[in-house]
């Protein structure tokens, strides 16, 4: 398992890269960046932001193209190994070894880069504030490291953050890791967001009905997408279900799902601690169900329970996600 630990902050370094990352979906680098070859598909990617952890996921695609950058180096040794003081004046200090000259404008200039984007969409799993800043640092493979872009010592990091006070199971990673390692690297296509005929239709077609819970308020109902490889991004018919948004993102995670064959709600062990989702527990789905729906309904049950990945049917495998809308 490789994993890195990557800067998304809103420094001007980064600002004025261009960069437009979205944690939850995509993150940019380029050439210019340590490492930045160096990081592949199937890789999970860990952000923070400088202080703390944002979340984490799996690399689905990374997609290259060129631009130019800015670089800043110092105006006596020509080395860009500067350092821009928050508090301190002249503004900038140079650390290279033999100069260390402090001064306020960094010599600027323009250089053609390769560039780079994660896509990592599907197995997005949001822990912000979860891990401090400090402690991400040391449970990198050089915890001195200054790069945007530093190798994680996953094992510790996992066990980290699958304990304690706020314990999250981090499961997803593997179960994407293996849908990607299958051949689908290259179409973990999702479907767009935001549609609001397709809300309209659930409302429509399921009334102000939770799947899981019942009858409520409108406002408190999340659009849910049963996440599949759709060739297009596509709302498909059937392919999603009016949740309320805690168990959505409780459906999301994997820790309540459907059975396929029974269409009871089977909420996992460490789930069942808390009273309101042991409930859950067994009961049927409130609302009723066509093929088409079980059908992407059999994608997150495996994706989530099935014990043997290799025991899937290559048409049935997917990654789910689920999108407010």
């Amino acid at each position: 398992m490789t994993a890195w630990l990557m800067y998304l902050g809103e420094d001007a370094k980064r600002v004025g890269q261009g960069y437009d990352d979205h944690p939850s979906t995509h993150y940019s680098w380029n050439s210019r960046v340590p490492n930045s070859a160096t990081v592949a598909v199937g890789d999970t990617i860990v952000l923070w932001d400088g202080k703390t952890l944002l979340g984490l996921s799996v690399i689905e695609d990374i997609k290259t193209g060129t631009g130019t950058a800015d670089v800043s180096s110092c105006p006596n040794c020509g080395k860009a190994d500067i350092a821009e003081r928050k508090t301190m004046s002249p503004k900038y200090r140079c650390w290279t070894d033999g100069c260390k000259l402090e001064f306020d404008q960094p010599d600027v200039e323009t250089v053609p880069v390769t560039t780079y984007r994660s896509l990592h969409e599907a197995g997005w799993v949001d822990l912000r504030g979860q891990v401090s800043g400090p402690e991400l640092r040391d449970l990198c493979e050089q915890p001195k490291s200054q790069n945007a872009l530093r190798r994680l010592r996953w094992d510790d990091f996992r066990t980290r953050v699958e304990s304690g006070k706020n314990a999250t199971s981090l499961n997803i990673v593997d179960r994407t890791r293996a849908v990607i390692a299958g051949g689908h690297s290259e179409r973990v296509s999702r479907v767009r967001k935001g549609q609001a005929p397709f809300r309209a239709k659930l409302l429509n077609d399921f009334g102000e009905v939770c799947a899981f819970t019942g009858p409520l308020p409108a406002s408190v109902l999340d659009a849910a997408h049963l996440y599949s490889y759709a060739d297009h991004g596509e709302h498909h018919d059937s392919g999603g279900l009016l949740l309320r948004k805690d168990v959505h993102r409780l459906f999301d995670l994997g820790e309540i799902a459907i059975d396929p064959k029974t269409l009871v709600l089977d909420v996992a062990p460490k789930t069942r601690a808390f009273p309101a989702y042991d409930a859950l527990h067994g009961q049927p789905v409130t609302v009723t169900l066509d093929n088409k729906h079980r059908k992407w309904i059999a994608e997150h049950w495996n994706m989530h329970r099935a014990t043997d990945q290799a025991t899937i049917p290559a048409q049935t495998t997917g990654v789910q996600e689920t999108l407010s809308v």
